[in-house]
């Protein structure tokens, strides 16, 4: 007859129980029943599988020291989520950089990537991190949810790194999360995005939507009018965002008089283009990404509409898509984001200069190269402040919290309550040579609120809370 298993909750028990058990299994096989590891997270020690009892004094001796031994240390290394492991050796601090350099997102991921290790080698360059260097662990997930899954997991668990910079859709940023919480590594996520997330794991340096929509939406119907046609891509990031859109136009007394989603990738607008046509929308407020921007800007130009009469209003589209799609097709529409690439400040003339001599003169900057560049330097300045044997995730997290950094769009923070990042948003129109023209800028640094579109929610240094 087949014996039933067992689980303990405490090492000690574990030992005791095996060797009470001997005489009754007579030296067969015993299986030991086995919990999820969330649960021998809370004090559980699992034996697995099938363990043959062996009946001397000496294996219960046995038992019984390893049982202190786990009482006193915990789990193996494998189990530690990596708390223990020292990540400042040998004069170096190794990270991961996780973005698409293949797929339908690498049109702009690749300039992320490229201002990412343009960061990391400038401060090598300077002497490092209190003379350590960042090493940059470099993966493709190529724009692929389950790839950067499977990426961030090596990154994080194999090639031990103390921090992963990366990700552009909030499809993949979603994908690694789960990574980060499970393992308590640090997530530093560049882009733009929808908000209501409350992580302990990542640092957010994107605008939410409050920083984007705050002053455009009123801006755009004040200019324009109240009728708006809404077009996103098929995923969490343009919903949440029109979602939040369609709270202020509400409040404006504003009307959508249409709202449709394309899947990623998509390149066919010629029936979006003659909804705009027959519907007559004061204002088309796009959240396409990645080369679907591209395509829905040169087919609305073959169609021979007028951006002074029905312009996009974007949250997507910066200098990085407009030099994919030319001048002419983004000249007239408008986007908001806290960085232009024709920024008057001295940090951004040094950003540009060095980003252009080191990938070519006819590269440009954007709003998320900008904060990918950035980033590493708030890490660099969290790192900098902990001794070598304190350098861990945690522990950068703790640091960077209230960290100022004069970046090129100016003076950024990381709000120690929900991670994200106080950003000063502008409004930009677009010229036929592919710059923009900044029209209007915040008057105040604007704190960043992950639940704008939720008001009765507010993300803490606690957690999630309920207002």
């Amino acid at each position: 007859m087949r014996n039933a298993g067992f689980f303990c909750f405490c090492p000690c028990e574990c030992a005791l129980r095996l060797s009470r058990r001997q005489k009754s299994f007579r030296g067969n096989e015993a299986p030991v029943r086995t919990i999820p590891f969330g649960l021998a997270r809370s004090g559980a020690f699992v034996f697995q599988g099938r363990q043959r009892v062996n009946k001397s004094r000496r294996t219960f001796l046995k038992l019984g020291a390893a049982a202190g031994a786990f009482t006193v240390t915990g789990f193996p290394h494998i189990w530690s989520k990596n708390s223990s492991f020292a990540y400042a050796q040998g004069g170096e601090i190794k990270v991961g950089v996780l973005f698409s350099l293949t797929g339908t997102t690498a049109i702009i991921e690749e300039s992320l990537n490229k201002a990412t290790i343009m960061a990391i080698e400038e401060i090598n360059a300077a002497g490092g991190i209190n003379g350590m260097k960042i090493v940059p662990v470099i993966e493709d997930p190529a724009s692929d949810p389950a790839t950067f899954a499977e990426k961030a997991r090596k990154l994080v668990m194999s090639d031990k790194c103390v921090s992963v910079f990366g990700s552009y859709t909030s499809a993949s940023r979603k994908a690694v999360l789960p990574v980060f919480e499970k393992q308590e590594n640090l997530f530093w996520y560049p882009t733009l995005y929808e908000g209501r997330e409350c992580s302990k794991n990542v640092i957010y340096t994107g605008a939410v939507p409050n920083q984007q929509q705050d002053d455009f939406v009123p801006w755009l119907v004040e200019k324009f009018g109240k009728r708006w046609y809404l077009i996103g891509s098929n995923y969490i990031y343009p919903k949440e965002e029109n979602n939040y859109c369609k709270k202020l136009l509400e409040g404006l007394g504003a009307e959508v008089i249409a709202e449709e989603y394309v899947p990623l990738g998509h390149s066919e607008f010629s029936s979006v283009i003659n909804k705009f046509r027959s519907e007559k929308p004061n204002v088309i407020f796009s959240t396409v990404v990645g080369d679907s921007v591209v395509a829905l800007h040169r087919q609305y130009r073959a169609a021979g509409l007028d951006p002074a009469t029905m312009p996009m209003a974007s949250l997507t589209t910066s200098e990085n898509e407009v030099a994919a799609m030319g001048g002419d097709a983004a000249a007239g529409h408008f986007t908001s984001a806290p960085y232009f690439m024709v920024f008057d400040s001295p940090e951004n003339k040094k950003f540009v200069e060095a980003y252009k001599a080191r990938w070519g003169g006819d590269k440009v900057t954007h709003f998320v190269s900008e904060s990918s560049y950035f980033q590493i330097h708030l890490f660099a300045q969290a790192v900098a402040k902990l001794a070598p044997s304190d350098i861990g995730p945690l522990g950068i997290r703790d640091a960077v919290k209230g960290e100022e950094y004069k970046a090129p769009q100016g003076l950024v923070k990381v709000e120690p309550d929900n991670l994200h990042c106080w950003l000063r948003p502008k409004i930009g129109q677009c010229k036929a040579d592919g710059q923009f023209e900044i029209l209007q800028q915040s008057a105040d640094w604007l704190e960043p609120n992950p639940y704008s579109a939720y008001p009765d929610q507010k993300c803490t240094s606690e957690g999630l809370k309920q207002i």
